[in-house]
């Protein structure tokens, strides 16, 4: 990482954690920059392609794996979603922070690939209140909000990999524990190695 170059963000956490209000929330509060993925999966109402997500078909997004134009890719709920490196590189070169919502195994690779990136993974405080949350947010049919809670524990094994995890309990006060994460993170020693 060059002194000057942003902080990647990588926020992950299981469906209904709350992952896309916290960065809503920290795009509003901080200077941050979201960074936009790349999916094969059909827009929700109101998403806008290329604000919300790079809606791709199946075979762009295919030659766009093998071409590497990816920073991590992964196939989820019969779906890929991908973070094109272009944009993420563009972002903190220029001195921005900028903040990637993703699951646990796109992370992992992500890892491989920027292991000075700050890894804040986010939990429900329950998985009663996790099935509450998916259901409440009426986007999905009962047979995928199964496939979801079914498959949290599995994500939740993937704490290792996380440098921070913030249980969202109250989302102003995670907010708050992420922001004073990412303020913790700018004033490591080693982010200023031009001192030194």
């Amino acid at each position: 990482m060059k002194n000057n170059e942003g902080i990647l963000l990588v926020l992950s956490g299981p469906s209904g954690a709350g992952k896309g209000t916290i960065c809503k929330r920290l795009q509003k509060e901080i200077p941050i920059e979201y960074s936009v993925s790349a999916t094969t999966r059909a827009p929700r109402v109101g998403e806008v392609h290329g604000k919300d997500y790079f809606f791709l078909n199946k075979e762009t997004f295919e030659k766009k794996i093998r071409e590497n134009e990816f920073l991590e890719w992964a196939r989820v709920y019969d779906n890929y979603y991908g973070t094109p490196i272009d944009y993420v590189q563009g972002v903190l070169a220029q001195g921005k922070d900028c903040i990637l919502e993703i699951d646990p195994q796109g992370a992992k690779q992500v890892k491989k690939k920027k292991p000075d990136a700050v890894y804040v993974f986010i939990l429900p405080p329950s998985m009663q209140e996790q099935e509450r949350r998916l259901t409440q947010r009426g986007t999905e049919k009962m047979y995928e909000i199964e496939k979801r809670i079914s498959s949290a524990q599995e994500e939740i094994s993937a704490l290792e990999y996380y440098d921070y995890v913030v249980v969202n309990d109250e989302v102003s006060k995670a907010v708050e524990k992420v922001k004073a994460i990412i303020i913790a993170e700018k004033c490591k020693v080693q982010r200023h190695h031009c001192y030194l």
